[in-house]
């Protein structure tokens, strides 16, 4: 076997001595044994070459290859290796989970074939060129034993990012063991083309809970595609709240489009919280709220509330944004204080957040505080930023007026 960051940047020459670049990347085909068909090189004056893998002559310290070479380009249902597999998550069909590949295994035949890849952190450290040999004698020295940790091409499930095509083996059994939150930040990361082709692997409860998790800007890019038949499906599996949230996005004909292939009793519901939609959050949202991100330590978070929220009525929960400024994480100040100083934000903030939006009803959020026991909710746009938060002392009191 050959990993690739052990031949990757090595001298490409002609047969006859002629240096023509540097190995770059590789070409595969996607399939159930995926050939590499292509490799790509850089020339000296940085122009990118492809070339088919059948004018390789051998690899050793150079790569070989004939000097009568012709080049090629990308063909369909082919992928870049570095482009679109290195570096990005994939799905762990084995071990139910998101990974990210740090290297790829090749096997040499009489032809070259990805093996599978590796996910550990030697992938990573056989990587670091410059300081490989450093790094493995410090391993040594403090006896840390390090192994690869290697999955096959059977047990992972690459997603194309670039050209928005998905190949699926047929592995739906396991793809349906995978946390619904975790397929959905994998989907979020690329087009709803490639979206819907996964989601018709799942069946249908699956696909809607996955859906449930997505930000309500890619829910509505979704349903706005499906046929109106499909979407219902899918909307008799999401909790109505939540239905009601993607529908109120839609256009006004697609809308009702959906809402006839209803079921009777699910329909009822929908169009009672229609009805109430007239009456949004959004004259109720308070900017009173805090936010820090993942890699923040307990003790950070807390003097960052005392310096903060000095002048605040009320603090239930701390919100956690990444570089983006989007909505990934919550937790409660009890769950702060029962963790380490030290700790990480990331290692115990709850990732399901539950969310509003602009446009969902008063009626709705209420029902949200009761269902899951909460003294607020975060209210977000749609690009999953925090636009503020509403609280229930603000809906009671708001609810407590009308009455009088």
């Amino acid at each position: 076997m050959i990993y690739f960051s052990e031949i990757c940047h090595r001298n490409v020459v002609t047969e006859d001595g002629i240096q023509v670049g540097r190995l770059e990347d590789f070409i595969f085909l996607v399939a159930e044994n995926p050939l590499v068909t292509k490799f790509v090189i850089r020339n000296k004056v940085g122009q990118k070459l492809i070339i088919p893998i059948d004018y390789l002559k051998k690899i050793n310290i150079d790569f070989t290859i004939e000097k009568d070479f012709l080049t090629s380009y990308l063909e369909e249902n082919e992928l870049y290796l570095v482009k679109n597999l290195l570096d990005k998550q994939i799905i762990d069909l084995k071990g139910d989970k998101i990974v990210r590949v740090n290297d790829v295994v090749l096997q040499e035949k009489d032809k070259i074939y990805i093996a599978g890849v590796d996910i550990g952190i030697l992938g990573i450290i056989r990587r670091i060129r410059l300081w490989t040999d450093y790094i493995y004698k410090l391993i040594r020295f403090f006896n840390i034993k390090l192994t690869s940790n290697f999955l096959s091409w059977a047990d992972i499930q690459p997603l194309e990012l670039i050209r928005g095509q998905v190949k699926l083996k047929k592995k739906e059994e396991k793809l349906e063991k995978v946390r619904p939150e975790d397929l959905a930040d994998y989907l979020e990361r690329t087009n709803v083309l490639t979206a819907r082709k996964f989601l018709k692997m799942l069946d249908t409860e699956k696909a809607a809970e996955v859906i449930s998790n997505l930000n309500i800007n890619y829910q509505t890019a979704l349903f706005k595609h499906f046929k109106p038949e499909n979407a219902a499906r899918l909307i008799n599996y999401i909790d109505p709240d939540e239905a009601v949230d993607v529908l109120l996005t839609l256009p006004l004909k697609k809308r009702e489009e959906i809402i006839d292939f209803l079921n009777e009793n699910i329909k009822k519901e929908i169009l009672h919280l229609l009805v109430l939609s007239k009456n949004p959050i959004g004259q109720l949202i308070t900017t009173e709220y805090l936010t820090v991100e993942p890699e923040d330590l307990v003790r950070e978070v807390i003097d960052q509330i005392k310096k903060e929220t000095v002048d605040f009525s009320s603090l239930d929960y701390v919100y956690v944004i990444n570089k983006n400024k989007e909505l990934v994480g919550v937790f409660s100040l009890h769950e702060l204080l029962l963790q380490d100083l030290n700790m990480p934000v990331y290692k115990f903030m709850t990732q399901n957040v539950i969310v509003s939006h602009l446009t969902t009803p008063e009626e709705i959020v209420i029902k949200k505080m009761f269902k899951y026991k909460l003294y607020a909710i975060p209210v977000i746009n749609d690009q999953k930023h925090i636009e503020g938060i509403i609280t229930l002392d603000d809906v009671t009191y708001n609810l407590l007026k009308k009455f009088h």
